[in-house]
C-alpha cells in the first residue's frame, strides 16, 4: 500500500522542555534524567522488548524501521511512572528504501490511536536540517526503569567508515574513540539531540552499532536531516488496528 503523507510538525513548540531542567554533563556509562529533560522521549513496548523513539507532533513518533511496536508511553523518567502517558498505535510507516541488511534508511513513522496533549513532560523535539549539527549531542535511553541521558561526540563519516565500511550518507555516527559511552539494546529508535541555540533538535535515530560502548566503534544513527519527515512520499505502511 502507498500513499502521500503529510505530517505537520510543531515549530511553535519544539524542542524546548518547559521544566527547564539541566541536562547532565555526560545509556551506557550514563546518568539518570531529571523529569522533564526530555519531554519528546517515547518508549515503544514490542511483545516484552523495546525500542525508542520520539514524538514530533501531537499524534506522531519518529523510530527506527527495525522497530515494531503495539503500544507507546510517553511522559516517562521511571517506568510507568507518575507522569507516563500510553496510547495504542495504528500504524506504522517504514522508509520505502529501508534495506535491513545494510540498515541504510532505519526510519520510521509511528501514527498514535489519538492525540497527546503537550505538558510539562510530554512535548515534541525539532527535527534536523542540513547543517544543523553541533559537534556534541546528547542520548536519553530507554532499557534502564530510569531514563538515562548521555553526552558523545559526533564522529565524521571518514572515520567512521573505519569501523563501519557499510557506511552511507543516510548514517551518522557518535561515540568516543575509547568506548564506555553509548546507547544500547532497547534504545534503538531512539533520538539523538543536538541543542541548536534555545532548542534541542534531533539529528539522529538510533540504528546499529557494534555490541555496545566498544572502542572504536561509536554508535550508528539515521540521519534525520537526509529524510524528508515532513513529507514522507510513498512510504509503505506495515501495519494497521
Amino acid at each position: 500500500m502507498h500513499e502521500l503523507l503529510q505530517v505537520l510538525l510543531s515549530p511553535a513548540v519544539c524542542g524546548k522542555p518547559p521544566l527547564n531542567t539541566k541536562v547532565g554533563s555526560r545509556i551506557v556509562g550514563g546518568q539518570a534524567a531529571a523529569a522533564g529533560a526530555w519531554p519528546w522521549q517515547v518508549r515503544l513496548y514490542i511483545r516484552g522488548g523495546l525500542c525508542g523513539g520520539s514524538l514530533i507532533n501531537s499524534q506522531w513518533i519518529l523510530s527506527a524501521a527495525h522497530c515494531f511496536s503495539l503500544v507507546v508511553y510517553l511522559g516517562e523518567t521511571q517506568r510507568k511512572g507518575p507522569n507516563s502517558v500510553s496510547r495504542t498505535v495504528s500504524r506504522i510507516i517504514v522508509h520505502p528504501n529501508y534495506d535491513k541488511l545494510t540498515q541504510d534508511n532505519d526510519i520510521s513513522l509511528v501514527e498514535m490511536t489519538s492525540p497527546v496533549t503537550f505538558n510539562d513532560y510530554i512535548s515534541p523535539v525539532c527535527l534536523a536540517a542540513k547543517g544543523m549539527l553541533q559537534s556534541f549531542s546528547s542520548f536519553p535511553g530507554s532499557t534502564s526503569s530510569t531514563l538515562q541521558e548521555v553526552s558523545v561526540p559526533i564522529v565524521s563519516n571518514t572515520q567512521c567508515r573505519d569501523s563501519y565500511s557499510s557506511l552511507t550518507s543516510n548514517m551518522m555516527c557518535a561515540g568516543l574513540t575509547e568506548g564506555g559511552k553509548d546507547s544500547c539494546q532497547g534504545d534503538s529508535g531512539g533520538p539523538l539531540v543536538s541543542k541548536n541555540d534555545t532548542r534541542w533538535v534531533q539529528a539522529g535515530v538510533v540504528s546499529f552499532g557494534y555490541e555496545c560502548a566498544q572502542p572504536n566503534f561509536p554508535g550508528v544513527y539515521t540521519r534525520v536531516s537526509e529524510m524528508r519527515v515532513s513529507t514522507l512520499a510513498s512510504f509503505r505502511v506495515m501495519g494497521q488496528t
